[in-house]
This record gives C-alpha cells, structure tokens and sequence, in this order.
C-alpha cells in the first residue's frame, strides 16, 4: 500500500520505518527533517501526501494536524483515510472527522520513544467497525496492540485519560524518591524496592535510568508535551464539568517545570521542580521575619 505519513519525529520516524519494512511504500513529510530512513522516501512538500491511498499524521498538536488534513489533503481520491495519531483531543479529531472529501479515524500511542522503535507501544482506535479493520493492519506493522476504543474520537479520549494517569504517576514516583532520600535510603536502593513492589507499574522500571541518571539518559518524553497532554486532559474535564484535583496539581508541577526551563527535558524531570519547590519553602520558612512596629 502507498502510505503518506507526516511527522518524522522521536516517535514518528521509527513508526514510518516499521510501515516500510511491512511492505508498505512510505512517503513522508517534515519540514524539520534533510533525511528518512532508507526505505522511506522524504517528499518536498505535505500536499504529494494526498497521492497516497492511505495517510497518517504523527504531529505535535491539533493546529498543525488541522492545517494538514485542510490545506494538504483536500485533493485525496475518494476513499482516502486518513489516520490522527498524535494526540490532539478528541475535539480536533472529530472536526476533522466531519469534513466531507476524506474519512478520518485517530489512532494514539502510548509508550517510550524506545518501544516506538521496537514497534511494541499501544495504539487506542476512534474508528466504525469496518474502518478499524481496514486500519488494523496498517496499525499492527507499528504496534504491538490495537485497541478499538469506540467511534472516532474514542481514541484520543482514552489516550488523555491514560496520560492523566501517566502524569501522575510520574510525579508520584518523584514525591517517593524525595521522600526515601528525606529518610536516609540510598535512591538506586529505593528505586529498586519500588520497582519490584506493588506500585511497580512498567513505566517505574522503564524509567529508573531517566530518574536516576537524568543528564545521561536520552529524552523519551518531553515535560512540554506530557503538559500539553495534561492540559487537553483538564479541558475534556472541564466540559464535562469534572474536578480532578491530582491532574491539577500534576500539572501545576508541569507549568513550573516549564517556566523553569525545562521544557525540553524528560517528564522524570518533574523530580528535579519538586525539589526546587521543596528548597524554595524551606528558605522562606528559615528567613528571618522583617520586624515591624518596634517601640522606641
């Protein structure tokens, strides 16, 4: 099959790469990259996209996807599908779903940039039943499952909800090293009961080395996506008039991460704001009070 795929990113390009060593045929696009890999082909330009019998957009938020579905995709041939696979929100995917010269199913990922590249993260599919079986062969060449999560727009709902989860796990993982570290215990020492206890979830043990070694270890997941992640998360919430107070505070810990200038460094980096926020309240708390009032 000829598939157009948009987005060489961290996740993207091992993605597309998997699609080639299926069989598939790869065109690509991303203005950010000179160079694809072997087996796919870097078009110049996102419109030679719409020449593919099936595409699929990898891309960092709604507007992007939005733009490339609307300017570059409005010649596809009838019958063209086209796949969301970053995380958008289900609102976007839906819009875009409504648009009459294309059929639109979203896709999300959830995993590592390292399980992108040995094609074992989790696909959740907004899709009607005959357009997720038509998608998931396509899927199964870059995932290692396809869960069909309901009509267009499921897909995303359930990636938001898993990364509220994921984000909050993150912090807490945080909030126990510091804690361990406070009480005296070694944090490789500590780490290794936590990964082996009841809350040892697979994302503790992946990402010991990024909590632990945070200057060696590659960026998997940035903090400014991880927020952005979060923030579609709590606007889903709000519509729905929903109070969830550990999404909040995870992501005031984000925002700060953020403003700190961390935006760009791994999401286990959240150890390192709440650190800063811990010494912070504790320098407040040691300044001396400024007297007032004195008598003469």
């Amino acid at each position: 099959m000829l598939i157009g795929f948009a987005g060489l990113g961290r996740m993207g390009r091992p993605m597309a790469d998997h699609l080639a060593a299926a069989g598939h045929t790869v065109h690509a696009y991303d203005p950010m990259v000179d160079q694809a890999g072997a087996s796919v082909t870097l078009v110049e330009a996102p419109d030679a996209l719409a020449d593919t019998e099936l595409s699929i957009s990898m891309l960092p938020d709604g507007a992007v996807t939005r733009a490339l579905v609307t300017d570059s995709l409005r010649t596809v041939a009838p019958g063209h599908l086209h796949i969301v696979m970053g995380t958008v929100g289900p609102e976007v995917v839906r819009e875009l779903a409504a648009l009459p010269w294309l059929q639109v199913v979203d896709a999300p990922v959830s995993g590592s940039v390292s399980m992108a590249e040995s094609a074992t993260i989790t696909t959740m599919v907004g899709a009607g039943p005959e357009q997720f079986e038509r998608v998931r062969p396509v899927l199964a060449a870059m995932t290692a499952a396809q869960f069909h999560a309901g009509p267009v727009g499921a897909g995303s709902t359930a990636k938001l909800a898993v990364n509220a989860v994921l984000a909050g796990l993150s912090q807490a993982v945080a909030e126990g090293i510091m804690l361990a570290e406070a009480g005296g215990l070694d944090p490789a020492t500590y780490y290794g009961i936590l990964a082996s206890s009841a809350a040892g979830a697979p994302y503790v043990g992946y990402k010991q080395q990024a909590y632990l070694a945070p200057e060696s270890t590659p960026v998997a997941a940035p903090v400014s996506l991880i927020r952005k992640d979060l923030a579609l998360a709590l606007e889903l919430a709000h519509r729905h008039r929903l109070t969830l107070p550990g999404s909040e505070a995870a992501f005031a810990v984000l925002d700060d991460a953020v403003t700190s200038g961390l935006a760009a460094a791994d999401m286990a980096e959240v150890l390192t704001t709440l650190r800063r926020r811990s010494a912070l309240a504790l320098s407040e708390t040691l300044s001396p009070t400024p007297q007032t009032g004195a008598l003469s």
